[in-house]
């Protein structure tokens, strides 16, 4: 079984209720039609419930009369959410009628319904930006505790068993935080070794914190910070397995990283990369991608209390689907706490 079929077959063993608030664009509707006939998740759609029946008529979707359908223009809790989104943002001085017209926006609305318990995690981004998609979800559902900063992380399916989780490799920065200090590097170690164990499945996330130096052949402060936030990642997670600063060659291949640090529990045996950079984790992923024909899953969302993610506009109905799968393993974590 592939590692996309084991997300799957995770996603199924305990459904959890994701909303799409994007419900009348085509990919999406078509996802949500396969995620209910395949009982992957419970599905809420935002949009206006004629105009999505009509659609998925026209499209031969036998199966969308199994989600739920909110409609954003006649909902009886409008009024409700108004006041809570009013009340979380009086500090920045929302007022009331500012509330009562942001929670008729599709992404904002699906958001407050996370808030409010009515759901486990949205999926957005096929025709919005990534911006419009995590500023809701920042503003009203936030960081997890203890975490200040959201980042993104990739799972690549390599066709090099010998490394990482039998080919499988987690990387994260690749995706929001272009320049993270050494807390939010910590924080982006802790949460891509979450996203590891929750989404790859991995029982034990060996986490390497990488950089052009190993254990101190180099000098740079650019090499303090991977060391400080190596630090911090500790004292965050005191169970986390990891080390740093590494070179990737010392982190991934065993005879390289006995070499080069003697005695690291990580060294040789990494199953997520920590990038000490957004340019270096997008770079380093699609050359990956690309000049090693590995596949690449994501990016996943990583850091919000509840799971919210992002699809690229130029997705594909099976990204849609298995972002859902995905969606659903992260808020099966999240209820574990």
């Amino acid at each position: 079984m592939d590692l996309l079929q084991q997300i799957c077959e995770r996603a199924k063993s305990n459904r959890q209720r994701i909303v799409l608030p994007e419900a009348t664009e085509e990919r999406t509707l078509r996802a949500a039609d396969r995620v209910i006939a395949d009982k992957l998740a419970d599905i809420i759609l935002i949009g206006n419930p004629e105009e999505i029946m009509k659609l998925a008529s026209q499209w031969g979707l036998t199966h969308i009369g199994g989600a739920t359908i909110i409609d954003p223009l006649n909902n009886p809790k409008s009024e409700d959410y108004a006041q809570l989104l009013a009340e979380l943002r009086k500090k920045k001085g929302m007022t009331i009628e500012q509330a009562r017209e942001l929670v008729k926006n599709p992404l904002y609305l699906g958001c407050m319904i996370i808030k409010t318990e009515g759901a486990d995690g949205q999926i957005s981004g096929a025709l919005s930006t990534t911006g419009d998609t995590l500023r809701p979800a920042l503003q009203i559902i936030k960081c997890a505790p203890g975490i200040t900063c959201v980042s993104g992380a990739m799972l690549l399916i390599t066709k090099q068993p010998q490394y990482g989780e039998n080919g499988v490799l987690v990387v994260g920065d690749v995706a929001v935080t272009p320049m993270p200090d050494a807390s939010q590097l910590s924080q982006i170690a802790v949460c891509t070794a979450q996203t590891a164990q929750s989404v790859a499945g991995f029982s034990n996330p060996r986490v390497a914190m990488l950089s052009f130096s190993t254990k101190g052949s180099a000098k740079h402060e650019v090499v303090d910070k991977v060391v400080e936030a190596t630090r911090l990642a500790k004292e965050l997670n005191p169970s986390l397995d990891i080390d740093g600063e590494l070179q990737a060659d010392a982190a991934l291949v065993p005879s390289v990283g006995e070499k080069k640090a003697s005695g690291s529990a990580i060294a040789g045996k990494a199953n997520v990369l920590v990038f000490p950079n957004l340019e270096v984790g997008n770079i380093g992923y699609k050359l990956v991608q690309r000049l090693g024909d590995a596949i690449a899953i994501g990016p996943v969302l990583q850091g919000i209390a509840r799971p919210v993610n992002d699809l690229s506009r130029g997705c594909s109905v099976d990204d849609i689907y298995y972002m859902v799968a995905i969606t659903a393993c992260q808020a099966q974590s999240a209820k574990q706490g």
